[in-house]
């Protein structure tokens, strides 16, 4: 039985791990995932991922324990996208989204954080617990100070405590809390608004955010703004920017093609 399924919706991909007891991830999962969205990153049908879990327990503990314990190598090959299928995968310029419907710890929360929106069931509970067995959460040792307030960033890696939904929610972790039985539903409206968007924008709006990282304010203006980036400069010249400005001077919705 796969650990993942998929269903298409539409320009919607959705992604669930359903790997029992917990939805634990190994080397085998994490490559099938890295194969999974690579294939979303280069279809031109399909605009936005949607990732969850199996049940309304576990999101997702991360890195699988017992299959480490039977061989798989902490430093193994995890796929092109890295652990989880996500963090590491080059050139993702289309928007992805995760409903998490339980725990979501360690590896669990560094996949959710891979993510560009982060929606939760109102009982899931979230933590960074690598510390406690002597290890580093090392994905989100770089990206939560970023994210969040560098002192509370810092309590949550050196103490691995847990916490709830709404202090996920009050520290810009996760964007909205709603009742598990609601959580798909919500997250695939919010999949479909984003969806029925300008693809060619989206893809643009990630490439700037993420090479911005690294580069000062006027650099990256430079750059956005001289269509330096290949993003960019595919949407400046592309048929969905002249049907953006035609569709605004005759008050009407555009139709987006993605070209």
């Amino acid at each position: 039985m796969s650990p993942l399924h998929t269903e298409t919706r539409g320009h919607v991909l959705e992604v669930r791990l359903d790997r029992p007891p917990a939805n634990a991830i190994d080397l085998a999962t994490s490559r099938q995932m890295g194969e999974i969205f690579a294939g979303f990153r280069d279809d031109p049908e399909l605009r936005v991922a949607l990732i969850t879990g199996t049940g309304e327990k576990f999101f997702c503990p991360g890195w699988d324990l017992k299959a480490a314990a039977a061989g798989d190598a902490v430093d193994g090959d995890y796929g092109v996208g890295g652990f989880g299928g996500l963090q590491e995968l080059p050139g993702l310029n289309k928007p992805v989204i995760a409903a998490v419907n339980g725990i979501c710890c360690g590896g669990g929360l560094e996949l959710a954080l891979s993510a560009d929106i982060i929606l939760a069931a109102d009982h899931a509970t979230f933590a960074l617990p690598e510390i406690r067995s002597g290890t580093v959460a090392d994905a989100a040792s770089i990206k939560l100070p970023k994210r969040i307030p560098y002192h509370v960033a810092m309590e949550m890696l050196l103490t691995g405590r847990w916490f709830d939904a709404e202090e996920a929610k009050h520290w810009g972790i996760v964007n909205h809390i709603h009742p598990a039985e609601t959580l798909m539903d919500e997250a695939r409206k919010m999949a479909d608004l984003i969806a029925a968007g300008p693809p060619l924008v989206y893809a643009a709006l990630k490439e700037i955010v993420r090479e911005a990282e690294d580069q000062k304010f006027h650099e990256m203006m430079t750059r956005v703004t001289t269509s330096q980036l290949p993003t960019v400069k595919t949407l400046y010249t592309s048929e969905d920017q002249k049907e953006g400005a035609r569709a605004f001077a005759e008050k009407r919705d555009p139709v987006w093609k993605g070209r």
